[in-house]
């Protein structure tokens, strides 16, 4: 039996022993090769969102710069290389708490989450106690977005909401600050610039000795020498009962029964199918009209755990419908629960609410540790394709149905909008399927209605996920490919009235004009995406199309 990984190798979380023997730049190269022949000749399915040509001239940058590099230089280099592949379970861990990581990396006392409003100090030990709840402006004197910027490419981040849940953790680490130019030399402490009851201050932290992450799924606890910034008198549902897996509870005032469900593993106190089977039991004994299955922290385990758990609510009619089953997913849904998401979207009626979640549709999990040998840093790598939906549905993350952002201000005071979205909503006057709404507008004939409902739905927040842009176009070329181009025009031109800042939008327009002879108009048109993208690719497109419709080349 094959499973994911429950452990999240591609963040900041873990922690590998490194050999304390001073490596040379040559021993650094070899062990640079010999991951780069690894990959070329065990690994090569893995070159799916990276050219093996662009890996291989970073490589080479690499190898070059090593001599002049020092030691955690090199290995937040290795680093980049490995986040290339862009694949949560594929990744060199870098941070350990007390210098525990390779090369003695340190992390600072604080833990930062990024709210809807910004990046906030979510828990600090307690000599830093200023710092907590405070919103951070700058990192070492960069603006906070930038520092983030900076660190991404250190970070093997499947999709922005992996990125979310496991790279901020790289803000408090010396040596990925200094390697990715955030500072100038390599420091002892991390300052932040903070703002907190309108005034602004900057905190110097320093490490701590410590010998384990102070909290769970990503969130410091208020316990023993840690703060927590949320008020601890009361506990939303989301973190109550976390030395649990998954734990249910009753709503009468909503007819509703809660599930958290936080990793695909069985509790030691009652396993999986022992657990549904009473929960699904309770549900038809009982006034029941909604369900809510809550894994936005579940980062994964074992996915062969999950049939119960849908088998479980396909056979239960009384919530398996539209308006009635509710699942909350968000930045840490992860690994062998994208699995479960997948299968629930599959096979159920279910209603997405929240954020997106941190993994790729279908995406490679399973991992094989490569230990490099000259510095006996361990590389994971994954070797399982998992691939619930059709290849052609592969979007990097599943989109709520329902986008709800949690603010820090409702985080502090225990309010959890997106539990009171799913308790709230009705499938009554939501569009779970947007483009299969405007596609029925189209076939009826309804072209005005079209173009006002699609106007209204791209800046309704609920949908904010929904990347209608990539759809519009990518339909308009299905169409195009089949000859029909009257369709296909149509909404590429709303593509470009909708979105007139897209290079994209306008040469695809160009080219359905090509397709049906307007040679004026398509040169018009992709001369309006040379205008909008004159250095990018998109720009280069359109002049070598202008000049092959100007040479007399019909589109095939």
């Amino acid at each position: 039996m094959k499973t994911l990984t429950v452990i999240l190798l591609a963040g900041f979380y873990c922690i590998s022993l490194v050999s304390q023997t001073t490596l040379s730049p040559s021993d650094w190269q070899s062990d640079l090769r010999f991951l780069q022949k690894t990959v070329h000749e065990d690994y090569p399915f893995l070159f799916k969102k990276v050219k093996k040509e662009t890996f291989d001239a970073e490589v080479e940058k690499l190898h070059a710069a090593i001599p002049s590099m020092q030691k955690h230089e090199v290995i937040v280099g290795l680093a980049r290389i490995v986040a290339l592949f862009q694949y949560g379970h594929t990744a060199i861990g870098l941070s350990g708490w007390a210098g525990h990581g390779p090369a003695g990396f340190q992390h600072m006392p604080f833990n930062l989450y990024h709210f809807s409003d910004g990046v906030f100090v979510q828990g600090v030990h307690k000599d830093y106690e200023r710092a907590l709840g405070a919103k951070v402006l700058k990192v070492e004197g960069m603006p906070v977005e930038k520092a983030l910027e900076a660190i991404r490419p250190v970070v093997s981040s499947e999709n922005d909401q992996f990125f979310k849940a496991f790279g901020l953790r790289g803000l408090g680490m010396p040596e990925v600050l200094h390697a990715q130019g955030v500072t100038q030399q390599l420091k002892e402490t991390v300052t932040l610039t903070l703002q907190k009851d309108a005034k602004t201050f900057e905190v110097a932290f320093s490490p701590i000795q410590t010998g384990h992450f102070p909290g769970s799924y990503g969130l410091f606890e208020e316990k023993g020498d840690w703060l927590d910034a949320r008020d601890n008198s009361q506990t939303p549902l989301y973190l109550k009962n976390l030395d649990r897996i998954y734990f249910y509870e009753y709503l009468p005032e909503h007819k509703a029964v809660y599930v958290r469900h936080s990793q695909i593993q069985d509790d030691p106190q009652e396993d999986i199918p022992a657990f549904y089977e009473r929960l699904f039991q309770f549900i038809e004994e009982n006034e029941v009209e909604r369900l809510i299955l809550d894994v936005r922290l579940n980062g994964g385990g074992d996915n062969f755990k999950n049939k119960p758990i849908v088998t479980g609510i396909i056979r239960t009619e009384k919530i398996n419908q539209a308006g009635k089953f509710f699942v909350i997913t968000g930045r840490r849904t992860f690994s062998a629960c994208q699995n479960l998401v997948n299968e629930l979207d599959n096979y159920t009626n279910c209603i997405f609410v929240g954020e997106p979640t941190a993994e790729n549709i279908n995406f490679y999990g399973d991992t094989e540790e490569l230990t490099l040998p000259k510095s006996n840093i361990p590389v994971y790598l994954s070797f399982a394709w998992w691939q619930d939906k059709p290849q052609w549905v592969n979007d990097p993350w599943t989109a709520p149905h329902l986008a709800v952002d949690m603010s820090f201000e409702d985080f502090r005071s225990n309010r959890d909008p997106v539990l009171e979205t799913a308790l709230t909503a009705s499938a009554d006057n939501l569009i779970l399927d947007p483009m299969a709404y405007m596609t029925g507008l189209y076939q009826a004939g309804k072209l005005d209605e079209l173009k006002a409902e699609a106007k209204k739905i791209i800046v309704d927040p609920t949908y904010r996920y929904f990347d209608f842009e990539t759809e519009f176009n990518e339909t308009g070329y299905r169409l195009l490919n089949r000859k029909n181009l009257e369709p296909a025009t149509f909404l590429f031109e709303l593509n470009t009235e909708l979105f007139p800042g897209s290079a994209n939008a306008w040469d695809s327009l160009g080219e359905a004009h090509w397709a049906a002879g307007h040679t004026a108009k398509a040169i018009e048109f992709y001369q309006k995406a040379v205008q909008l993208d004159p250095n990018g690719s998109v720009g280069d497109n359109a002049r070598r199309m202008q000049e092959r419709i100007r040479s007399g080349e019909k589109r095939e």
